[in-house]
């Protein structure tokens, strides 16, 4: 067979079609693979099907100086969704606000960390959600923005999202708007992708847009993830995420 069909009778409206658009907007020349998209509907999409093999340094490291042509692709703002995107974008199964913004940290709090905030806050508790609302309004106010153009993110770039081939690694399942390239490096060191090392390495020789310090902010970049975990699957992620932000204070 030559292609993978994934369907849910129970998908949000608009998942596939989401997916499916975001995918094709992170198809760029150069850039990092990218499963191909055969064909969607509300319930299904149907993909190229993929044979994983072992992840090697070497594609780690391409696709570590790949994964700077995405991101230099751009966007037209920070949170700008995929062109041609008609409706919710999500990240998981979770409706994802794509408002612009003309900088990072006014999309960022507000959109990212303070809206699953809430939506996490009977596990947060009131003083996680204090630190919460004093880390976005610390983003508001630009303490983190630097001046990098928005970057074209897959948004959801964990481990599980990149599937290692005999040709490299390609990206599958985005979240993906524009908004700052630390936040997919932020997403692969979350839960350890495979020769972490080389992909930053490879990707750090190949951008000019990453701030000196980038990697002291890795963890401002995952409380967002971590807060979406918390709304998902409650438990310890509250507590890291608490942890992760109280550290930008």
């Amino acid at each position: 067979m030559t292609d993978f069909t994934k369907r849910r009778d129970d998908a949000p409206a608009g998942l596939f079609a989401a997916e499916a658009v975001g995918l094709e907007w992170l198809r760029v020349p150069d850039g990092a693979p990218v499963v191909r998209v055969i064909d969607w509907t509300a319930s299904a999409i149907t993909l190229e099907r993929l044979n994983p093999a072992p992840a090697t340094a070497a594609a780690a490291q391409a696709l570590g100086a790949r994964l700077t042509v995405t991101h230099d692709a751009g966007a037209p703002a920070f949170g700008a969704p995929p062109p041609g995107l008609d409706g919710v974008s999500f990240i998981a199964d979770l409706p994802m606000s794509t408002n612009p913004e003309p900088t990072w940290g006014a999309f960022f709090g507000p959109q990212r960390v303070w809206r699953y905030a809430q939506q996490a806050g009977a596990v947060l508790g009131s003083d996680g959600l204090r630190v919460m609302e004093t880390l976005t309004q610390r983003l508001v106010d630009g303490v983190f923005d630097d001046d990098a153009p928005p970057a074209r993110l897959h948004g959801d770039l964990w481990t599980g999202n990149v599937v290692f081939t005999s040709t490299g690694g390609v990206l599958i399942d985005p979240s993906a708007h524009g908004g700052h390239r630390l936040s997919d490096l932020a997403m692969l060191a979350l839960f350890g992708a495979p020769h972490l090392e080389r992909i930053f390495a490879a990707y750090e020789a190949a951008s000019t847009h990453l701030p000196d310090n980038w990697r002291s902010l890795i963890g401002l970049h995952q409380v967002y993830p971590l807060l979406v975990h918390t709304v998902l699957f409650g438990g310890g992620y509250a507590q890291q995420a608490v942890r992760a932000a109280r550290a930008y204070l």
